[in-house]
């Protein structure tokens, strides 16, 4: 074997090496995964951020505590799930006019809750009655006031009847069972129904 063959060889095999010296670990971007500043929210930032947009919402709809007769009318007649913060923990508690209203628009909706019940969309159902209920039992408190002495003993049972009513209709929906969902849907209907009357 003659001395340039063989540098000829070796230099080829240097090329070959250097080509194929290929380490895969170290040609591929090492992928690491980015720590999280804070994961898990903890208690203190979820109430801080509850309490501020609660703040937020009662700015938004001007101060409850200095508002005019009839800007609680009208917050009373548009009542529902966006006011429910404001009117739970910002507000004081409504007249007995403002009371009278929603318990109106209460049976308004009622009424309108029909369809859902057809349906047997239980769990809007269930969302809906709760949120009544938070307010309906100091609602009608409020309201007795208004009504003349004669028609107070009556008031009271009809107004016992339907928070009772209430309350089994909302279990007869969490369970669900379709004909007491019904049956006490209806009679709570002709309590709200007699105790509207009874203001008018």
């Amino acid at each position: 074997m003659n001395s340039s063959s063989f540098s000829k060889a070796t230099s080829l095999l240097e090329a070959h090496n250097i080509t194929s010296n290929h380490n895969p670990k170290t040609s591929l971007p090492e992928i690491k995964p980015k720590a999280t500043q804070n994961p898990i929210p903890s208690r203190r930032n979820f109430v801080t951020t509850l309490i501020s947009t609660s703040l937020a919402l009662v700015g938004l709809h001007g101060d409850g505590i200095g508002s005019s007769s009839g800007a609680s009318v009208a917050l009373a007649e548009s009542w529902g799930t966006r006011s429910f913060l404001r009117e739970r923990f910002f507000e004081p508690e409504l007249s007995p006019e403002d009371a009278v209203a929603r318990i109106k628009q209460t049976a308004e909706g009622m009424h309108s809750l029909r369809e859902m019940v057809d349906r047997m969309a239980w769990r809007y159902v269930i969302f809906y009655i709760r949120l009544k209920q938070a307010y309906l039992s100091q609602d009608l408190k409020t309201a007795f006031s208004t009504l003349p002495e004669v028609r107070r003993r009556e008031y009271v049972n009809i107004a016992n009847d339907l928070i009772d009513n209430m309350a089994e209709f909302d279990y007869y929906v969490r369970t669900p069972k379709v004909y007491e969902s019904y049956l006490y849907y209806e009679k709570a209907l002709k309590n709200l129904d007699d105790i509207v009357a009874m203001f008018a």
